[in-house]
């Protein structure tokens, strides 16, 4: 089944498949994932937002979402 999620950028209430997973690497160990959905339109600036601040982060199908992240950013 299909879970219809938004989009999180600020005022966007499209419908997202895909999942940003993000941690923030000065608090966080790899098993800790973060997601923000993201619809088509916001997935790439969601992402570069979060990696220009040196987070890792790895965009996957919203129903496929990471159990771990890299070490570093990449």
């Amino acid at each position: 089944m299909t879970v219809d999620t938004e989009c999180s950028r600020a005022g966007c209430r499209e419908r997202a498949p895909w999942a940003v997973n993000w941690r923030n690497p000065r608090i966080h160990g790899p098993e800790r994932v973060k997601i923000w959905t993201a619809c088509d339109e916001h997935r790439d600036w969601l992402r570069d937002y979060l990696a220009t601040r040196g987070f890792p982060v790895v965009v996957t199908p919203v129903d496929a979402p990471l159990e771990r992240l890299p070490e570093t950013a990449g």
